[in-house]
């Protein structure tokens, strides 16, 4: 399972990063240092006075230093020739496609921005956007962002409740939607989903609406307003409001599978520097290079690796707007071969997904131009890994699976293009960031050995607070084991140095006296050439604690059948160990996942112990 693959030597001399662990010490011993030549690659109003300023558990970066990060994502790039490169190329589920070079997104960015000002909105602002993966969900974050406004997107496949608790929370004045989209075969109705959620909200002055689709919808004169009418009437030409380092760029609510959404306050200028080099030496980013995040820039995955950084490093990106297997499971390759994509990253869900189906399909398109693909999202299981690697990237492709979540802001443990990588870890940790895994206590635990992974060093893309709930950012966050950031997932290490990730700590069951990952155990099923995806739940058990249940896919073709039951639990047997055994598995068509890709193990127990399901907002379908 671990046996290492190694970069190729085309691979090698064109990285930026050429001795990991030489930059990696320098980083820890001289963090300050380390940080500051970072960011003297961007543009600064005014220069900082101090790299980091500590009132632990709150920070500031680059404190005194004045930036916008729209300034680097498209201004500084104006009185260039990057100006006529494209920046950002769109195709639609029904095959529209709309191209912006920087100079065109400039303009339209700025269009918005003025709409926006004619509005009232102003700095400090809160801008709710509720919006399908069209090219005006990513314009309008970068126009909020380029007046001082704070957007607060919302994911468009939330339900009504969960975007009134988030209107409601950030008290935005301003949201924006579409009049519609289509999943799949599917009309999603944004608008009537906004007009539900703001109907006893007096405080949501004006609605901008985009017309995706042209379906009927309710429409209130003088509140409600056409996107194109508003915009198209305003000039091309914006001024970037010059704001201080730490002042707020955007909050993001985590999905509240488990309590109460939290607002993820992250700031303009170490959110600015932590994502855009942690892009350019993750995936090596070049000026030539079209890059596509197959993610939604509704999550954190799309503000950090869509919205932000592919334009802070000035490449081409690519967005698509409908799932990865429609209107066939070739869509996404055929893409890759259309537009010559070179640097690819999704999620290890869509891989499994895509997986099931087999060889053949990928083998049609031609996929040559792939030089890095990337994971994120959850653990990618050693099989799907080698499939990636193998049918996808033809092996000449290293796989950069990346650990981070919405409040790191950015990549925290990944491969470099350098790395020799072990199918199945996140790797090591990015320069900077110190990383461990350690017992109740705080104690480092042994090799090999399950425990709770923490950070010991502040990043500058880490976030600032949670909005209106500061008890809640000490308390669990900073408050489980002192002097470090407790990020809620186990993880090992092994004897090279190289964390796996072991799934959330709330994703662990206790068998007999033993703990076991979720991850683990699923990633032995999928282990198993007849399964594409795999889910375990624990189940209360009078003797061993919890038992082991598991939900299957198999792949196209394959029957269930008593004898694969079996199989698959010699499998695990095998694998991990007696102990691990599953009392029950069950084989079924699909999983209950949100729509950005994660399999949600509380809705399949809640389901099976007759449980009420909780939020269920961030459901796919």
């Amino acid at each position: 399972m671990s046996d290492f693959v190694n970069p190729s030597e085309e691979i090698k001399n064109n990285a930026y990063v050429k001795d990991y662990e030489k930059l990696y010490k320098d980083s820890l011993e001289h963090p300050d240092a380390f940080w500051e030549n970072v960011a003297k690659e961007l543009f600064w109003y005014k220069p900082w006075t101090k790299v980091i300023e500590s009132k632990h558990p709150y920070y500031d970066w680059f404190v005194g230093g004045q930036t916008n990060i729209v300034a680097n994502a498209l201004d500084r790039w104006q009185k260039t020739e990057k100006k006529d490169q494209l920046a950002l190329v769109w195709e639609g589920q029904d095959g529209k496609v709309v191209r912006y070079t920087y100079q065109q997104l400039h303009e339209q960015v700025s269009r918005a921005a003025n709409a926006l000002k004619s509005l009232g909105v102003k700095k400090g602002d809160r801008v709710s956007i509720y919006m399908p993966r069209i090219p005006e969900q990513t314009i309008v974050m970068l126009a909020s962002a380029k007046i001082g406004a704070i957007h607060t997107v919302v994911y468009s496949g939330f339900s009504v409740q969960a975007l009134k608790s988030r209107i409601e929370d950030a008290e935005s004045k301003i949201v924006i939607t579409a009049d519609g989209y289509h999943f799949r075969d599917k009309l999603v109705e944004t608008k009537k989903t906004v007009d539900d959620a703001i109907k006893d909200n007096p405080a949501v002055k004006k609605v901008l609406v985009v017309k995706r689709t042209g379906n009927p919808i309710a429409f209130t004169e003088g509140k409600d307003i056409w996107w194109e009418e508003l915009v198209s009437k305003q000039d091309s030409i914006c001024p970037t409001e010059i704001l201080d380092a730490n002042d707020p760029l955007f909050i993001l609510y985590t999905s509240g599978s488990t309590g109460t959404p939290k607002g993820v306050i992250h700031a303009h200028g170490g959110y600015m520097v932590g994502v855009y080099i942690t892009a350019k030496y993750i995936f090596n980013l070049r000026s030539n290079d079209v890059f596509w995040c197959a993610a939604d820039p509704g999550w954190i995955t799309g503000h950090s690796y869509i919205v932000y950084s592919p334009f802070i490093n000035g490449v081409t990106n690519f967005i698509y707007e409908g799932p990865p297997d429609y209107p066939d499971a070739g869509k996404w390759w055929s893409m890759i071969e259309k537009y010559k994509i070179t640097k690819f990253y999704t999620a290890p869900t869509a891989i499994r997904a895509l997986m099931k189906y087999g060889d053949a399909i990928p083998q049609k398109y031609n996929l040559s131009s792939l030089k890095i693909l990337g994971s994120v999202g959850e653990p990618i299981n050693p099989e799907a890994w080698r499939w990636y690697y193998r049918v996808i990237g033809k092996e000449k492709c290293p796989i950069m699976d990346t650990w981070w979540q919405t409040e790191t802001g950015m990549h925290i443990i990944s491969p470099l293009p350098t790395s020799p990588l072990k199918p199945g870890s996140a790797g090591k940790p990015f320069f900077g960031i110190k990383a461990d895994v350690v017992d109740e206590k705080g104690t480092p635990v042994a090799v090999n050995t399950q425990g709770y992974l923490v950070l010991k060093k502040p990043w500058p893309a880490m976030f600032k607070d949670v909005y209106k709930n500061s008890k809640k950012y000490t308390d669990l966050y900073w408050g489980k084991i002192p002097g470090t950031y407790f990020t809620g997932d186990f993880a090992k290490r092994d004897s090279d140095g190289y964390f796996w990730i072991l799934g959330r700590n709330d994703d662990v069951m206790k068998v007999s006296g033993y703990r076991f990952g979720s991850a683990e155990l699923e990633s032995a099923f999928v282990a198993h050439p007849s399964v594409a995806e795999a889910a375990v739940i624990g189940k209360p058990h009078e003797i061993k604690g919890e038992s082991i249940k598991a939900f299957v896919i198999l792949k196209v073709g394959v029957q269930p059948t008593d004898e694969l039951k079996n199989e698959l639990k010699q499998q695990v047997r095998k694998l991990i160990g007696p102990i691990a055994t599953p009392d029950e598995i069950e084989f079924v068509p699909a999983l209950p996942k949100t729509r950005s890709g994660k399999i949600m193990r509380r809705v399949l127990k809640a389901k099976e112990l007759g449980q009420d399901l909780g939020d269920t907002s961030t459901l796919e379908g």
